[in-house]
């Protein structure tokens, strides 16, 4: 029986200590150019301290024209290699690894924040997004390998690719949004060209010691289960990445599209054949005994949000009491403040309903 405290060792050669990995999560805290803040190193180097196997930093994005939201902390240049270094150096020293999560905003770049017409795989009416030319393709592709190099550069133990949640390299993999009639549109082949092409340009470029992951998410957004299924077992038997991050929203759902009945979300993944390709689950991971499911219905790793928000030591905190529940929102402000948010993270969260007092 796995337990949540044992050791994972990934195909690169790192170890992950215990089974929790922290969620890239959005927090709004960095500078405008980019460049990372004490606010959001405070924030993920107390996650690292408080016990979690792997430390992931927010959506970083790989060109400064895939900006999805203010704050952000980017990776599209070497002028911002100060900062990812420090900030990798202060994972490292806990003991957590280290990853840099690479990401693209495309049509939910919002142009006022960007100051250009946001782009798409092709023409987005809704949006107003224009489509990329080819070249500009070939450009986004080596762009994410770029920013990858500079993670390694940086110190961080790897990347992942953010493949979900309807950014740009979703957009590529939506049978609806992309609507190209080049290489990278109309089949799923086609579709997940380009996220193929990147993985196999960060191997080329950082070896097969550079721990390398990929999120997907099914439903939403114009996904299909069925589809993600697919390019899931496709990135498992290729074996070109370490592990998959399946961001499932409520992982012990039924899913919504038919012919998948009698299982969860999370049981349509965790049946594939993985190789030694590792499989990790977020959506409504909230307390011990959640986490523990995740591991018993298959998952090598729980991806972990909400509660690492209200605690900076969940995992700590778990192991030391296998009955954990975190506190009840609405909480505190000066308590936000003391598991390590700054302002700007604290008042992202009060627009959530119901998870600030006041």
């Amino acid at each position: 029986m796995i337990d949540l405290s044992d050791t994972l060792s990934f195909k690169s050669g790192a170890v992950m200590p215990n089974r929790f990995m922290l969620a890239p999560l959005t927090n709004l805290q960095s500078h405008p150019d980019g460049t990372l803040s004490d606010d959001e190193y405070h924030w993920l180097t107390k996650r690292a301290e408080g016990g979690f196997g792997v430390t992931m930093s927010c959506a970083s994005h790989v060109q400064a024209e895939g900006c999805g939201f203010p704050g952000q902390l980017g990776c599209f240049s070497d002028e911002l290699l100060p900062g990812l270094t420090r900030l990798a150096a202060g994972i490292n020293e806990q003991a957590s690894i280290s990853v840099l999560q690479l990401h693209h905003a495309g049509m939910r770049s919002p142009s006022e924040l960007i100051g250009v017409q946001p782009q798409c795989p092709s023409d987005n009416e809704k949006t107003g997004a224009r489509g990329l030319f080819l070249e500009e393709v070939w450009r986004l592709r080596d762009d994410f390998v770029a920013a990858a190099v500079r993670a390694e550069k940086a110190g961080f133990t790897g990347v992942e690719l953010h493949g979900a949640h309807g950014y740009m390299l979703a957009q590529f993999l939506s049978p609806t949004i992309n609507q190209r009639d080049d290489e990278y549109g109309g089949s799923l082949e086609n579709r997940s060209r380009l996220l193929l092409e990147i993985i196999d340009g960060v191997r080329a470029k950082c070896g097969s010691e550079f721990l390398l992951g990929v999120r997907l998410s099914p439903e939403r957004f114009d996904i299909r289960l069925s589809e993600m299924r697919v390019l899931a077992q496709r990135l498992m038997y290729e074996g070109q990445i370490d592990f998959l991050d399946m961001s499932l929203w409520d992982s012990f759902k039924t899913p919504e599209e038919d012919g998948f009945d009698g299982k969860t979300l999370l049981q349509c993944f965790t049946e594939l054949d993985r190789g030694d390709v590792l499989l990790g689950v977020a959506g409504k991971i909230r307390n011990a005994a959640d986490a523990r499911r995740g591991i018993a219905e298959g998952a090598d790793f729980v991806v972990v949000g909400r509660s690492a928000i209200l605690h900076h030591d969940f995992p700590k905190l778990v192991a030391a009491n296998p009955e954990f529940e975190p506190v009840s929102n609405p909480v505190s402000a000066d308590h936000l403040r003391s598991e390590g948010l700054g302002e700007a993270f604290i008042d992202y969260m009060a627009t959530w309903k119901g998870f600030v007092e006041g």
